[in-house]
């Protein structure tokens, strides 16, 4: 496992923390970028470790958004717009040399949005995951508006009792088996347990209701028109959030883009296929030197 170096920062009156992990000298050849991750909804930077991994010659720096994981709640509504400031203040922080913006799933879109506000911020863009279809409008819109309708009720309960639906381990673990394709019990069980273990790291219960809201509202396609560098998608033959025929629109609706789809995976690719996801990474950043 490599090790990280934890960093505090305040960040419009709160305290953030973001994780750094420096390149392993050996696999350095050349020098890399550093590479921003952008985590997904309900999320924590431990979600991309697994990737993280199989990156070993490029810098990393990995946020917990704030709300979420270690990061502190925001005075202001959690949206897109919030998210991508904040992405962008890390990057001129943490990463003031080449670097590449990567994000995943509802991370996707915040990268997006950041690169689309700023496109010094990243003469590169890979997206994981993309969001590429409005939630409420694709074929998992059943689930997304049960979803919503889980997410205003805990909001509206009491604290305690809406804290215990939210972390509830039957309705994570339903949350798990809905994303999960692998057929290995092993990595099951081990997606399972991650999110178990990290599902529930949130600050409070507007927060996961204000993310959940700009999760199933916002994709990378509200950007597309502003994101001219070059863009790697890497997107799932069997996600129920993205499905690749709106991948293959989205890719379209981009100036410069790559899709790559990895078969039988779905909207975990960072879990389940971290190794080829990394390739690919690789290969698109050596056929896009910075």
């Amino acid at each position: 496992m490599r090790e990280a170096v934890v960093r505090s920062f305040s960040w419009e009156g709160t305290l953030q923390r973001v994780w750094e992990y420096p390149a392993e000298q050996a696999a350095q050849d050349p020098p890399r970028r550093t590479l921003v991750m952008v985590h997904g909804f309900r999320g924590d930077h431990h979600g991309l470790l697994r990737l993280v991994e199989e990156l070993p010659g490029y810098r990393v720096v990995l946020p917990d958004l704030p709300g979420f994981g270690q990061g502190a709640e925001l005075p202001g509504t959690h949206d897109v717009a919030a998210y991508a400031r904040f992405v962008a203040a890390c990057a001129d922080r943490f990463a003031p040399g080449p670097r590449v913006l990567l994000g995943h799933s509802f991370g996707s879109v915040i990268a997006a949005e950041a690169a689309a506000r700023d496109p010094r911020l990243a003469p590169v863009l890979v997206l994981v995951n993309p969001i590429s279809s409005p939630a409420l409008e694709g074929p998992s819109r059943t689930a997304s508006r049960i979803a919503e309708a889980y997410y205003v009720a805990a909001d509206r309960l009491p604290e305690p009792a809406g804290r215990a639906l939210l972390s509830h381990p039957g309705i994570v673990r339903l949350m798990s088996v809905f994303m999960a394709r692998t057929r290995d019990p092993v990595l099951r069980r081990w997606i399972h347990a991650q999110h178990a273990a990290y599902f529930s790291a949130f600050a409070s219960r507007r927060v996961v209701l204000e993310a959940f809201r700009a999760s199933i509202t916002g994709t990378v396609r509200d950007s597309a028109d502003e994101l001219r560098m070059p863009v790697l998608l890497i997107a799932a033959e069997k996600d129920p959030i993205g499905p690749v025929e709106s991948q293959r629109h989205l890719a379209a609706s981009l100036p410069d883009a790559t899709l790559e789809v990895l078969p039988a995976v779905g909207h975990l690719v960072h879990y389940e296929k971290p190794r080829e996801a990394a390739l690919l990474v690789q290969r698109f950043l050596r056929e896009h030197p910075a």
